[in-house]
């Protein structure tokens, strides 16, 4: 796992930028954190990263917003408004996970139990102390997680 911390919105979006050049497609991201946490933030710059040109929205009503990428499709579900496990499944949850493209789930612990074993978990903690302050936490076993440990602003590095 690796810890980020970000000041600013601008440095949570740059950060989501990065990982957004990293990917390769096949991937499923779920976003975790409290309302306001930053979690569209990053999707946005993760999109920018995939080479979306489209403007970014928050599919909170939607439930899911599909965008082409440079390489990939890049599919944004919202969890939200929607946590009937069998409502996700009808919307073919199943088949956007299994899709060659990536999946940005805000809200992952809705549907925690419909996530993929190689999930990779993006959890964000704000730090009401400082009003900007978050604390990104990323988990998985991917082999984009070193390059991004590298990174300024990074405060530990523990493995996946």
């Amino acid at each position: 796992m690796i810890k980020y911390i970000s000041d600013s919105a601008e440095r949570t979006y740059q950060f989501g930028v990065k990982i957004g050049k990293l990917l390769k497609g096949n991937e499923t991201i779920a976003f975790y954190g409290e309302i306001g946490a930053g979690k569209t933030t990053m999707i946005k710059g993760v999109c920018e990263g995939c080479g979306v040109k489209d403007f970014i929205t928050s599919p909170t009503y939607t439930l899911v917003n599909e965008y082409k990428g440079d390489k990939f499709k890049v599919y944004h579900i919202d969890c939200y408004r929607e946590n009937r496990i069998d409502e996700w499944i009808e919307l073919g949850i199943f088949e956007y996970i299994a899709s060659p493209g990536v999946v940005l789930i805000e809200w992952g612990d809705k549907i925690e139990v419909l996530l993929p074993d190689d999930v990779i978990r993006i959890r964000f903690e704000s730090q009401f102390a400082q009003e900007n302050k978050r604390i990104i936490m990323i988990k998985g076993n991917v082999e984009w997680i070193e390059p991004l440990s590298k990174m300024r602003y990074i405060s530990e590095n523990t493995g996946n």
